[in-house]
């Protein structure tokens, strides 16, 4: 089996760590594995298939002989690098939102449009993480009986915020807990025993910036701008896992038992949804799961092509650092690299 040279841009970070462990959990088919951050984490040691890999400084020389650049440091990293990589022969997953609208570059999630991932000009984009969850769980349905309406309300954890918000939601609930002050620092209000209604920055709509991402992604993804896509973004205090509380509108009726069989067959999806024993989805369930899991399934009363569904995931795992390897592998599979 041929092997390969990649290198996580990124990499001290949750979702490059993670990366790192995923790629050694699947086995991922490595000659070289070139772990790169910025300079202040340069020379932090990590351990890879017992093998000690020392994390070097990103430059522009960074991607001489890489095959596949995993990049997850933020879009003005992956605007500036990115096609310095590309130039240097490498094909770049990209997991921020500095390339996931441009036309020339496909947006992908394996389980739905992996053929999307040959049509690349040297950069593949992995979606929001909201966005992966929701149209994993939602595709079976899209494909079964269409979809002309989705409106989606997310519980999102701080991990999607990174190390800091995760480090800042323990300090204030310590301190909290003991009465101690405290200031915010990574979000305006406190998040500790609190539900912020706000993630990224407000646009003139009315809209934040992830709401809107959550629109315009799962449009482009199943490549429909009919569907009519309204989103709530909600930062709440769970250290991992994204929870969303989904209705959707079917261009034809189907039932829940049909739905539950078509749900339980489908790729990337784990069902959880059994009232009368108190089974539903919940954040607890996903720090080693790389499913999407979908539960509460019911008809809307006010209207029969109408769906209630609540969905959760590993948003660091599937909802960035697994989708972006999945990508590598079926790139590897096709040796297009």
């Amino acid at each position: 089996m041929k092997k390969y040279n990649i290198g996580i841009v990124g990499a001290t970070g949750m979702v490059g760590e993670t990366m790192l462990r995923i790629l050694e959990e699947r086995n991922f088919p490595l000659n070289q594995l070139k772990l790169i951050a910025s300079t202040k984490s340069e020379g932090k040691v990590y351990l890879f298939a017992n093998k000690k890999i020392t994390v070097e400084t990103l430059k522009r020389d960074s991607f001489q002989d890489i095959d596949i650049a995993l990049f997850t440091a933020g879009g003005s990293v992956s605007k500036e690098y990115a096609p310095v990589a590309v130039s240097s022969g490498a094909v770049v997953i990209d997991n921020s939102n500095a390339f996931r609208m441009d036309a020339d570059t496909p947006l992908v999630v394996p389980e739905i449009n992996p053929n999307k991932i040959y049509s690349h000009n040297g950069i593949i984009a992995n979606p929001n993480c909201s966005t992966i969850q929701l149209v994993v769980a939602l595709k079976p349905i899209y494909d079964e009986v269409g979809i002309t309406r989705i409106i989606v309300s997310t519980y999102q954890a701080v991990s999607g915020s990174g190390r800091k918000a995760v480090d800042e939601l323990m300090d204030q609930t310590k301190k909290y807990i003991r009465k101690d002050e405290f200031k915010p620092d990574v979000y305006p209000y406190q998040i500790a025993f609190n539900v912020l209604p706000h993630i990224d920055v407000f646009e003139n709509n009315g809209y934040t910036k992830e709401e809107m991402k959550i629109i315009n992604e799962t449009k482009k993804i199943f490549d429909d701008n009919s569907i009519k896509i309204s989103a709530t973004a909600v930062r709440v205090p769970v250290l991992n896992g994204h929870s969303e509380s989904v209705y959707i509108e079917t261009k034809r009726y189907i039932s829940v038992e049909k739905l539950r069989k078509l749900l339980d067959k489908a790729k990337g999806v784990l069902l959880v949804d059994d009232i009368n024993k108190l089974q539903y989805p919940l954040p607890i369930m996903i720090n080693n799961c790389d499913d999407v899991l979908i539960g509460r399934l019911r008809n809307d009363l006010s209207n029969i092509n109408g769906i209630n569904m609540w969905i959760v995931a590993n948003n660091i795992r599937k909802g960035a650092a697994l989708n972006a390897v999945q990508i590598a592998e079926i790139l590897i599979n096709r040796d297009v690299c």
